[in-house]
Formats: C-alpha cells, structure tokens, sequence
C-alpha cells in the first residue's frame, strides 16, 4: 500500500473555535473526501477563529511545513463584516484560480438563491492547491462535487502528490498522454 497523503482541512469559525457550537464544516469536507478520493490520505485539520493572520498562518503551515497539496477551508466566505477567508488565502497565494469560486456559486445557485453571496475562490501556493469552501456540509459536497474532477489534474501540474478519485463518485479529467 502506498503511503497515505496529507490533505489540509481548516474549520474558520469565532463561534466553533470557541467551542460555542460544534464544528460541522470540517467533517463534512472530510466526509465528501472519504467518498471522492481513492488514494490513501489522512486529514490534517485546524479550527480557528475569523481572524485573517491566524487564517493565513494555518494556509501557510499546511502548504510549507505539512506538505499537503490539497488544502480546503470550510466558512468566512459570506459578505459579513468577520468573514475574511478569501482574503487570508489571496494573502498567501502566488496564483488565484477563480474558476473554481466561479464553478462553486454556478452549482450551488441551482439550490439556493443566496450562492451569489458566497466569495468561495482559490489559489495556488507552491506546490498546495487551496480552496475556500462554505461552511455548510451540503453545500459542501454541491462545491467539492462541482470542481472535483478538475483537482487532480491541477495538483499534477503544481508538483503534488498524485490523487486518484473514486470513479464510483468522481471521474478526474486528465489529459491523454
């Protein structure tokens, strides 16, 4: 069996790092990968307030010290005053990929009318590909379901680890060779 990969997965939320309510986003992310991902890989998680230097330190350290290649946040996407995340990730990022936030709000707008509120994005950070995702669990499968089968690929082309899907849920385009 090959080794297991780190995959990067960080909870943004005052109210869930303060232990108000329970973290819901996070294991959902981890739920929808367990069905996307066939590849061995184990989380390395993080719950943190809406603070952008904490939001910014938690990207850093998975993308430099943990190596993880693929790194998903889960809140602070949303037109609140606190909600910072997509600032934080363009903070530490050398490259935007808006198409993932652009796919994101498509998909999700076919469930609820409020998606155009959503500031989902992403970026690419040395060799870690970082996506911002919503806080809620269904309307993070609808995102993950969305640019899923774009993520392999694109972590190919930065230099990460190589991620297979589970085809049973996710068919991962890659070029013919």
């Amino acid at each position: 069996m090959s080794p297991s990969f780190p995959i990067g997965i960080v909870t943004i939320s005052d109210r869930a790092s303060r232990g108000d309510y329970e973290d819901k986003g996070g294991p959902g992310i981890i739920a929808a990968l367990s069905d996307l991902v066939a590849s061995p890989w184990h989380p390395v998680t993080a719950l943190i307030p809406d603070e952008k230097p904490a939001i910014m330190a938690a990207l850093a350290d998975l993308a430099d010290r943990e190596a993880c290649s693929l790194i998903l946040t889960t809140g602070g996407t949303g037109p609140a005053l606190r909600d910072v995340t997509p600032e934080a990730t363009e903070a530490v990022c050398e490259k935007m990929m808006p198409g993932f936030g652009e796919l994101m709000r498509i998909a999700s707008l076919k469930e609820v009318p409020t998606a155009i509120l959503s500031r989902q994005t992403a970026g690419i950070r040395g060799k870690s590909l970082i996506i911002n995702l919503p806080g809620k669990p269904s309307a993070i499968r609808t995102c993950l379901d969305a640019v899923f089968p774009a993520i392999p690929y694109c972590i190919d082309l930065i230099g990460g680890y190589r991620l297979e899907t589970n085809e049973k849920f996710c068919k991962a385009f890659r070029p013919k060779s």
